[in-house]
């Protein structure tokens, strides 16, 4: 597993402290428009669409803002026109990353993810430098207490996933593009409490960072993730267990 993944779940525990929730609302509010842009309005016949709204109920974001957005996206009200762009690169200590945002200003958002790398030890590379590196998965993270981790990998298994793994008080389960729709529902249908379920990228290998570099590359990913286009950030460093529990006692 990456470390940005080991990461996430610590920040989770942690109870996201530097996550607002203004800014998730600004964030998915442009996922939402894209998606109903490029695949119409109705979630029944949008899975992405579908995907996106399920994530927006999860941390509560009022009817009309949704309703909002997916007008802007079918154009029964005007708004901006957000495209959807990727940049790949390397980070401190060799480490290789995805961002992907949506925007309604590529200008803008390139010399803002520019200006973040050139400050703090990252560069940016060309289409596809790094993106071999990553398979897209859905991913579906259940909180692990009290489930038993025979019943919940038989659940996930005849329901296409590819992997179940216990961490971080989590089980992630992980599954081809195609089969996750059918995995999120079979998991929600067994009564299983859903924490997070996305389409993910996952590295097909990892590159070990040492605790001098760690703090660079977490700030890095940190700033990255903060800018109001990047959507998603995604990379291939791992963390040892040993630095995971210092960083978490902090």
């Amino acid at each position: 597993m990456s470390g940005h993944s080991k990461w996430s779940t610590i920040k989770r525990k942690k109870g996201a402290a530097d996550q607002k929730r203004g800014k998730e609302f600004s964030k998915l509010i442009r996922v939402i428009t894209q998606a109903a842009k490029e695949g119409g309005g109705d979630p029944e016949q949008n899975a992405q669409l579908r995907s996106v709204l399920d994530k927006a109920k999860s941390i509560n974001m009022p009817k009309d803002t949704i309703q909002n957005a997916i007008k802007r996206g079918t154009g029964e009200i005007e708004g901006a026109d957000y495209i959807e762009l990727t940049y790949e690169g390397y980070g401190p200590g060799g480490i290789a990353f995805v961002v992907e945002t949506v925007t309604d200003n590529k200008n803008r958002t390139t010399a803002d993810i520019r200006y973040v790398l050139s400050r703090h030890g990252g560069t940016l590379g060309e289409s596809n430098c790094v993106q071999w590196m990553f398979d897209r998965v859905g991913l579906v993270l259940v909180p692990s207490e009290g489930i038993d981790e025979d019943d919940i990998m038989e659940v996930g298994i005849e329901a296409g996933a590819e992997e179940v793994v216990e961490d971080g008080g989590f089980y992630r389960i992980t599954c081809s593009p195609q089969d996750f729709e059918n995995l999120k529902k079979a998991i929600a249908d067994a009564g299983y409490t859903i924490d997070t379920a996305e389409l993910s990228m996952e590295p097909q290998t990892t590159v070990e960072v040492d605790e001098k570099k760690v703090g660079s590359v977490l700030k890095l990913i940190g700033l990255l993730e903060e800018l109001d286009d990047v959507q998603n950030v995604y990379s291939n460093f791992d963390i040892s267990d040993e630095i995971l529990e210092k960083l978490a006692a902090e």
